[in-house]
């Protein structure tokens, strides 16, 4: 007769590297949906906290969609004036709060371009980094080869390529490469913020990677 006893089974597996990040995603959706809870009950210090901490992303989405500095923090403080206007539309049981507010900047973003209908362009090099009229431009940095400036210019180099031929790739390109490849984010995500099937969030992303590429390449070849 065959022995029934239960026989300790192997112990369980350590949770992989996607599944921790998944639980730090949900829990970090969890805290900021708390905080929005908090703020619309009328918690001050809730709404410090949540401005505060989305504002570098906020920023960095307005800054690589545009390309200029000015406007992107007059769009930023758009997007915050608005997330504090329609914080009672965020419902936690329909998405999380980044994809919410991701929506809302996106939203906001295209409205600006309709309206200006203006090319962006990245910075000039004639640019100063402080804004003051007497500050070093960012020639002048670059001009500078001492050997302790020689991997910090290199990184400004490829930023400022980067930023250059992102104003130059279409927006609907721009925007899903900006989302994808800069904010990490998932297809379904962006499929939700941008309205459209996750295939063509796909199609867009491959399309905008590729223009990308061509255009870095001739910036590149310019430089050069």
């Amino acid at each position: 007769m065959p022995d029934t006893r239960l026989t300790p089974g192997p112990p369980d597996a350590p949770p992989s590297e996607v599944q921790v990040q998944r639980a730090a995603a949900l829990a970090e959706q969890k805290v900021l949906a708390d905080l929005a809870a908090r703020c619309l009950a009328g918690d001050g210090a809730a709404w410090e906290k949540l401005a505060t901490g989305q504002h570098r992303r906020v920023y960095g989405i307005c800054y690589r969609f545009t390309g200029s500095q000015s406007d992107a923090e007059d769009l930023t403080q758009e997007v915050f004036l608005k997330m504090f206007r329609n914080l009672s539309s965020f419902d936690p049981t329909k998405g999380g709060f980044t994809t919410w507010l991701t929506t809302l900047t996106r939203n906001l973003l295209v409205d600006n371009y309709r309206r200006t209908r203006l090319e962006r362009s990245s910075d000039s090099l004639d640019e100063t980094y402080d804004g003051e009229d007497d500050g070093p431009t960012k020639g002048e940095k670059l001009a500078d080869t001492r050997p302790s400036q020689e991997q910090h210019v290199a990184g400004l180099e490829l930023r400022a390529q980067i930023q250059q031929a992102l104003a130059q790739v279409s927006p609907d390109l721009r925007e899903a490469v900006i989302l994808r490849d800069l904010e990490d984010m998932d297809y379904k995500d962006i499929a939700e913020i941008l309205g459209v099937p996750q295939g063509t969030v796909k199609s867009r992303i491959s399309r905008g990677r590729a223009e990308l590429a061509k255009l870095l390449k001739r910036i590149e070849g310019q430089v050069m």
